[in-house]
């Protein structure tokens, strides 16, 4: 496991000095995805740099498997070092490298050799869904891709943890969504500890098992996802999981809608659907429906937004999705 001991970074200028973290202690076991989540500037990027020592502590201890990391000598730190893979935001792939080089370059220094190396990188793109690239470049993919092949080569020397460093900031959501999948696929399947540093709820709720929050350089609180998310205990959680500045539009005054559900229909979630894709709230002012052998009959009102780029929205949800509907005064 890891293990972080009063953990302390400060960095000093010639006239001041910043605390980034200020005793931080945590535990991460064997098999867990761990979250640590905060607002930008509150620590997580250094936190997540002390682990493997790319960021030496001012204080405190980082210890993995029982072993002191800044207890260790420069050749046994980097053997060490193996045993934890990194994922970055930006990817840092090696241009000038194909797909294959870039997952065979950890291999390179590890001290590999070159036909082993080759092998053991298209086993891992196979794992990440890219072994049809192995020759392309940097340049020819996309995001998704880029960060499919630097989870290959965080995986080529075989390590029991792998730091996720915002991997999925960059990412829109839906790729977001079969990143999160590639990596608890990869946590189930060759039991490799991931630790996720992320500033977006959706992230932690999607994909660990649990979290710590982090604010201004301390930990707030930790604890089980389920748990944190339900009943956040401190301010910054709190803050997080349920954010207090929202753009609340208005419906009071809006267009109304019909919508009718005569049997062609299937039963479903169709309102909630349609303010969860439209990202706008509606008001059901009246609603006569009834439902028989799971399918709905009768009819709804709604009152749509008085934005009108919004209620445009959902009108064009409606007409998408099949449902009718109808103005009504």
């Amino acid at each position: 496991m890891i293990e972080l001991k009063h953990l302390g970074k400060t960095y000093r200028t010639a006239d001041q000095e910043i605390v980034a973290l200020d005793d931080i202690n945590l535990t991460i076991h064997d098999g867990e995805i761990f979250g640590i989540i905060g607002l930008s500037g509150a620590g997580k990027s250094t936190l997540v740099r002390c682990i493997n020592l790319l960021e030496v502590p001012t204080s405190g201890e980082v210890l993995v498997d029982g072993k002191s990391l800044t207890a260790l000598s420069r050749s046994e730190l980097l053997k060490l070092r193996q045993s934890i893979g990194m994922i970055f935001q930006g990817f840092n792939l090696l241009e000038q490298r194909t797909v294959l080089r870039n997952v065979c370059f950890p291999l390179e220094i590890a001290g590999v050799r070159k036909q082993d190396a080759k092998k053991r990188a298209r086993e891992l793109l196979d794992l990440v869904g890219l072994s049809d690239r192995e020759n392309s470049y940097p340049s020819q993919l996309s995001g998704g891709q880029k960060q499919r092949v630097a989870i290959a080569r965080a995986l080529a020397t075989n390590p029991k943890y792998i730091l996720c460093d915002e991997a999925t900031s960059a990412l829109d959501p839906n790729t977001t969504r079969a990143i999160l999948d590639l990596l608890r696929k990869i946590n189930e399947e060759l039991g490799v500890t991931i630790v996720v540093i992320t500033h977006e709820m959706k992230v932690v709720d999607h994909i660990c098992d649990r979290v710590a929050v982090i604010d201004r350089s301390h930990i707030a609180e930790e604890g089980k996802v389920s748990d944190v998310f339900t009943n956040p205990r401190s301010e910054i959680a709190r803050n997080l999981i349920f954010p207090r500045e929202r753009t609340v539009l208005e419906t009071q005054g809006g267009k109304r809608l019909r919508l009718s559900f005569d049997g062609q229909t299937t039963c479903g979630p169709h309102i909630a659907e349609m303010v969860l894709a439209c990202q706008a709230p509606v008001s059901i002012l009246m609603a006569n429906t009834k439902e028989l052998d799971g399918v709905i009959y009768g009819y709804t009102i709604i009152e749509l937004p008085t934005d009108v780029h919004q209620a445009d929205k959902i009108v064009a949800w409606l007409k998408n999705s099949g449902i009718s509907f109808s103005e009504v005064e």
